[in-house]
């Protein structure tokens, strides 16, 4: 596995060498700082938390912990001259999975997607589903197979139509954000109080086998087409690091019901980018998620469901209305009736063996400029 070049700025990752895990930020010349060993020379606050194997302790800690370390971080890294004791050469130890994922949720948030989706397979009827603009659709996906940035993709198996099985033809991917949540409790969480239980924001890939997928899909959803493998990026940047990138929704109609509402109803404006094989192919606006962090998580536990440490939480595809902004190749190739055409002359309706799929964002910064999320990256594997 190769470590991504980490971002600028105030992100958390854990790296894993010949000895113990530890948690690192990203530096912005390509190497990373020992937040261990930092915290421990310096006294900083929570050195404790910080000086554990995984983010684990800090998720379960709560929001002024998580401010408080993030601005201390911050400080130090403003002036880097201070670091040199605490610095890791670049091309040091790969950066490992930075938290026990607990549950995983994956929503389908974007009008847009859902839209193009309904149009692929419902072409004579309306696009959206009747419940779709009063909830949060999701899934529960499967933690287990949750996997850190350069983990490569074994193409899964399964049965595609009666009395077939065999390798997924259709293989997809979906560039989606994933919200990483602490400060556990049993619930249900208000929407006053949902983004004080966001910890920060990754980049996500939810592989997908189309084939699988609709075959399994009815009566009651995705289910092994999705399961077999799920890329999030090896940063976390924490949400106080996104203050200048909270942004409008798009418009609702109708309006969501009261405990859906309020103050934390905020966007996203996070620019992503999606490269197969070394080129740009699309460009999905995360700004244009219908239904945002908040009304995630105040939804997924309006039922009495509680939160745990380390629940993460997808978007589901990130979709604009221009072909360039679509952000699976479900839309892209318009499920194979438009191949997406490549440089050179190669064309892809669905991911090949040996492809690689990078996903890359960046969020604005406060006092201007941008802030790069990292990176997701995968190569497909034959099927085993």
């Amino acid at each position: 596995m190769t470590a991504a070049s980490p971002p600028p700025g105030v992100a958390f990752g854990v790296v894993a060498g010949a000895g113990p895990s530890r948690i690192v930020a990203p530096l912005a010349d390509g190497g990373m700082l020992d937040i261990a060993s930092l915290a421990t020379a310096q006294r900083g606050p929570h050195a404790d938390l910080l000086s554990a194997p995984n983010l684990d302790p800090l998720l379960a800690a709560n929001r002024p912990v998580w401010m408080e370390v993030t601005q201390w971080l911050r400080s130090w890294l403003d002036d880097p001259d201070r670091l040199a004791p605490h610095r890791m050469p670049a091309g040091g130890p790969d950066p490992v999975l930075p938290f026990s994922v607990a549950d995983y949720v994956d929503f389908y948030a974007c009008e847009q997607h859902a839209r193009n989706a309904g149009l692929i397979f419902r072409p004579d009827a309306e696009p959206l589903m009747p419940n779709w603009k009063h909830l949060p659709v999701g899934y529960h996906g499967r933690a287990g197979t949750v996997r850190v940035s350069g983990t490569p993709v074994v193409r899964p198996s399964g049965q595609r139509g009666a009395g077939d099985f065999g390798p997924s033809r259709r293989l997809d991917l979906e560039c989606e954000l994933g919200f990483v949540l602490g400060d556990p409790v049993p619930g249900p969480v208000s929407m006053s109080d949902a983004l004080d239980h966001v910890f920060g924001v990754v980049l996500l890939n939810d592989w997908s086998a189309r084939d699988i997928q609709g075959w399994e899909t009815r009566p009651l959803g995705p289910h092994l087409g999705k399961s077999f493998a799920t890329s999030v990026s090896a940063w976390v940047t924490p949400a106080d690091e996104l203050t200048a990138a909270w942004t409008d929704p798009p418009p609702r109609d109708p309006d969501p019901l009261p405990y859906l509402t309020g103050e934390a109803d905020r966007g996203l404006d996070i620019a992503c980018e999606i490269h197969l094989n070394g080129e740009r192919v699309s460009t999905p606006p995360g700004a244009d998620l219908y239904w945002t962090a908040a009304q995630l998580v105040a939804h997924l536990t309006s039922n009495g469901a509680g939160l745990r440490a380390g629940d993460l939480l997808g978007s589901g595809t990130v979709s604009g209305p221009e072909r360039a902004q679509r952000g699976s190749m479900l839309e892209l190739s318009w499920n194979g009736a438009e191949p997406l055409e490549l440089a050179g002359g190669a064309t892809r309706s669905w991911l090949e063996d040996g492809d690689e799929v990078v996903l890359t964002a960046t969020a604005p910064r406060a006092g201007g400029g941008r802030i790069p999320l990292g990176e997701v990256r995968g190569r497909i594997d034959p099927a085993t």
